[in-house]
C-alpha cells in the first residue's frame, strides 16, 4: 500500500523547516503539528539513545492529542569529544562549538520515532553520520555567526546551508546531518506497512 493511498495520515512533529522540505521532497501528504517537550535528559545517556528517547518524547506528545494519524518525532545532535553540542544559546556559545569543530571530524546523531496515536505502537531507531570540518579563522567564524545560520542549529552550523561552505566532508548520510535521515524514515514507515515505492 503507498503512503499516497492510504488513510491513516501522517503528522510532522517538528516546526523544523529542514524537516519539512525532506518530508514534502518525497511527496508524502502530511500536516505539521510541532511538538513542545522538555528536552533534558539523563546526562549519562549515549549519544544515540539521547536522539532515540527525544524523538520518540517528541512523537509522543503530538500523539496524546490525537485520536488517529502516524506521527513522526525527529532530533538531531553533534557530538564532539564524547560531548553532546545542541543549539547555541547565544553568539558567544555558537563562537565557542565552532572554535572546537574547526579542522576536526565530529559525529551526528539523528532519531526518528513513528507512533500509531490510535494503538500507541511506535518504532524508533538512529543514524549517525562522521563530518570533517575545514579548518577556520576567528574572522571566518564570527562571519559565519553574523549571518544568523548557526543560531538554531545543533553545533551551531547548517550543512544544507552557508554552513556547506566549511565541512570539508562527510561518511554515511547526509540526510542524517540535516535532521532526517530518509533511509531510515523509510524503513519505519515500511513497518507501518506505508512504503514510499
Amino acid at each position: 500500500m503507498s503512503i499516497q493511498s492510504t488513510l491513516l495520515p501522517l503528522i510532522l512533529a517538528s516546526g523544523s523547516p529542514r524537516r519539512k522540505e525532506l518530508l514534502y521532497a518525497l511527496g508524502f501528504p502530511f500536516v505539521v503539528q510541532s511538538s513542545d517537550v522538555d528536552e533534558s535528559c539523563d546526562a549519562d545517556l549515549a549519544p544515540e539513545a539521547i536522539v532515540e528517547e527525544l524523538s520518540l518524547r517528541k512523537a509522543n506528545a503530538v500523539a496524546a492529542e490525537k485520536t488517529s494519524g502516524l506521527v513522526l518525532g525527529s532530533d538531531t545532535i553533534v557530538v564532539l569529544d564524547n560531548q553532546v553540542l545542541g543549539k547555541p544559546q547565544d553568539e558567544a556559545e555558537a563562537f565557542r562549538m565552532l572554535k572546537s569543530l574547526t579542522g576536526r571530524e565530529h559525529v551526528v546523531f539523528s532519531g526518528v520515532a513513528l507512533v500509531d496515536a490510535a494503538s500507541g505502537r511506535h518504532e524508533v531507531a538512529h543514524s549517525s553520520t562522521k563530518v570533517r570540518m575545514r579548518p577556520m579563522s576567528d574572522e571566518e567564524i564570527l562571519a559565519y555567526i553574523a549571518t544568523k545560520e548557526p543560531m538554531d542549529k545543533a553545533g551551531a552550523y547548517a550543512i544544507q546551508g552557508i554552513g556547506a561552505t566549511i565541512v570539508e566532508g562527510i561518511v554515511g548520510d547526509y540526510f542524517t546531518v540535516v535532521g532526517l535521515p530518509l533511509a531510515l524514515t523509510a524503513d519505519l514507515l515500511k513497518r507501518f506497512d506505508l512504503h514510499v515505492l
